[in-house]
């Protein structure tokens, strides 16, 4: 069973910018579409953006377009996500998620991300 692990969140002024990482055991990584979620208080978990098993296509939420940068490397089994220009309203909880294949649904615990504005 495929585990991940979210690192990189911490606090950053508005403006600023941090790279999360997502890394995973198991061999079959490569084979699965990537995703980051975020939950903000009292709010449901949404979507942020994913990447296909290859790194070739991504996909973004309209609300950080242009902002997030969504990466994988696959020989190190791990999924990154810069975020640049970050706003107070991105501030939440983001979490990595497998969306594809047998272990479709499985979550990393989560690493908080706070904006001071």
């Amino acid at each position: 069973q495929v585990q991940l692990v979210d690192s990189g969140g911490g606090l950053v002024q508005a403006g600023g910018s941090l790279r999360l990482s997502c890394a995973a055991s198991g061999r079959t990584f490569s084979s699965y579409v990537m995703g980051w979620f975020r939950q903000a208080p009292g709010k449901e978990r949404e979507f942020v953006a994913a990447i296909s098993w290859s790194g070739d296509r991504t996909a973004y939420a309209d609300s950080v377009k242009g902002r997030f940068t969504i990466s994988r490397d696959n020989a190190k089994n791990t999924v990154y996500l810069q975020m640049n220009s970050l706003k107070f309203e991105d501030t939440a909880v983001y979490y990595c998620k497998v969306m594809t294949g047998p272990e479709a649904g499985s979550w990393g615990q989560g690493t908080q991300v706070t904006v001071s504005s």
